[in-house]
């Protein structure tokens, strides 16, 4: 059992925790949880880490997983930034997809997301995105690290199982169009009330930064720009209840 902080394990653990960099390097996430660790399959776990208070409990299944620590529940604290920490945590390699796995034959829905910032607003939009159908995410090489554990907590397990790909989204948009996908932007100035729409079989939305919407040159390349009607004095909504709107929008059309 591992029971000082100060282990090489724990210090790598904390390490990935918190450096983007790090995560990168070792091409691993961390998640923490019974419920997130559960939807990993165990072929992509690298190791697990369970409390001793868990492990005495006999809650959790260890016999599919093939590197299991047993840590002390002080030291296994130090490692969750939760509040009342479940005593399971997993480091796993990380998902990845290419645009090349993209098919059109049948329709597409498509998010793509311009610098995306917050962290839970980005695990939302993936959670909402799986959940209103969307075939695969396409994000900017400016949004949030989509490995942060507060987007993967917010994810709520969607991160294993909906397509994501970062990449340029002027390219992206450009090749979608050869594909007959009509490319919608939300924005307020020169655009249609998204209810107005008749959107295609083959969409996609564009979401943009929490404060400065859709960069220009991204504006610039899609088909049609749409907006959500508002009242009062609001500006804006939040991006991730902007994309549940029109995600759900065209999930019913």
């Amino acid at each position: 059992m591992i029971s000082s902080k100060s282990n090489a394990k724990i210090k790598n653990v904390k390490k990935l925790l918190n450096s983007a960099k790090e995560r990168r390097l070792q091409s691993v996430l961390v998640i923490e949880g019974l419920r997130l660790v559960r939807e990993a399959s165990p072929e992509i776990c690298e190791q697990l880490f369970l409390s001793e208070s868990l492990s005495k409990a006999g809650e959790f299944d260890t016999s599919l997983y093939k590197n299991v620590e047993i840590v002390s529940d002080e030291v296994f604290r130090s490692l969750s930034d939760t509040v009342t920490p479940q005593g399971v945590l997993a480091v796993v390699k990380q998902p990845s997809w290419t645009l090349e796995q993209l098919s059109f034959e049948n329709g597409c829905r498509l998010l793509l997301l311009d610098d995306i910032q917050d962290p839970g607003n980005l695990g939302t939009i993936l959670r909402t995105a799986e959940a209103a159908g969307v075939n695969m995410v396409i994000m900017s090489e400016g949004c949030a690290d989509i490995f942060n554990p507060k987007v993967i907590r917010s994810t709520m397990g969607s991160i294993f199982r909906l397509p994501f790909v970062t990449d340029d989204l002027v390219s992206v948009i450009e090749m979608l169009k050869t594909e007959g996908v009509t490319v919608y932007g939300a924005a307020l100035e020169g655009s249609s009330d998204y209810r107005e729409v008749e959107f295609s079989e083959k969409t996609a939305i564009v979401i943009g930064n929490e404060g400065n919407g859709i960069s220009g040159n991204v504006l610039n390349a899609v088909n049609e720009k749409i907006r959500i009607p508002m009242k009062g004095q609001i500006e804006s909504l939040n991006a991730a209840v902007s994309a549940a709107i029109l995600l759900y929008h065209i999930y019913e059309d």
